[in-house]
């Protein structure tokens, strides 16, 4: 790693830094309320006398959210080469993908809680439903603007449809997939916790739902900082992987002006 990129970062951290101690200052120079807006130091407090209570809900949700994203994605990929790679497939599901995906996921929640009842499942596939169309859409993308002079020699050379498809098409959509990864993985947290505060008695969304009714700010805005860290914390995964396996796609590394 170069000065200029350890700099870089020390500068970013400062500024997260920054954030927290201003929200500290506004609170403390309003005398902003507990019940309004806790202090971070105040959360930060919360969060570690309450952890060992808040872990298996973390467990839980980690749990819901990576099988419904891991479901998600095995759904949107497989989707996502169907629609790519046939005009039929495109012009019959995609439109149906669009409204199903446009229904507000809260509305969904009951019907799975009415098919499977209260707990995990619904959590599932809520969380499934609301990950896999950025993995279907960025995946059909990517194969549909494969250059086709690529196409055309393969197909030249005695190559099947398979084959183009495996050696050119999905080797191509990487760069795509991984954008989507990013993005899927925030949404499957919000589809979980969506289901654990509906029809749910264990996850975080669950904690933060009693919180809020005994009006226990500073532990709803604990269940937030957890969701927020372990988003970032896969965000950060992704990108790595998405590093190594996408590197030869990546043309310059210092694309957002400083």
């Amino acid at each position: 790693m170069s000065v200029s990129d350890i700099r870089q970062k020390a500068w970013s951290a400062a500024l997260i830094v920054l954030f927290f101690v201003a929200w500290e200052l506004f609170c403390l120079m309003t005398g902003m309320s507990d019940l309004v807006l806790p202090r971070p130091s105040q959360v930060f407090i919360t969060l570690f006398e309450k952890f060992p209570i808040l872990w298996p809900h973390i467990v839980q949700t980690l749990v819901t959210t990576m099988i419904g994203f891991v479901l998600g994605v095995a759904l949107g990929v497989a989707l996502g080469a169907v629609i790519g790679v046939s005009k039929t497939a495109y012009d019959t599901c995609y439109p149906l993908l669009v409204g199903f995906s446009s229904i507000p996921k809260v509305a969904v929640v009951p019907i799975f809680v009415l098919w499977f009842g209260s707990g995990t499942v619904p959590a599932v596939l809520t969380a499934l439903s609301i990950c896999f169309f950025p993995i279907v859409v960025n995946i059909a993308t990517g194969l549909a603007t494969t250059e086709p002079e690529l196409e055309d020699v393969l197909k030249a050379l005695g190559a099947s449809k398979f084959d183009i498809l495996w050696n050119v098409g999905l080797p191509r959509t990487m760069p795509f997939f991984f954008a989507s990864l990013k993005v899927a993985v925030s949404y499957a947290f919000v589809g979980a916790v969506l289901s654990e505060t509906v029809a749910s008695n264990r996850g975080i969304g669950n904690v933060m739902m009693t919180a809020s009714s005994n009006f226990n700010v500073p532990l709803v805005f604990a269940g937030l900082f957890v969701l927020a860290g372990l988003g970032v914390a896969l965000y950060v995964l992704f990108s790595l992987i998405e590093g190594r396996v996408t590197g030869w796609a990546t043309r310059k590394d210092n694309f957002i002006a400083t």
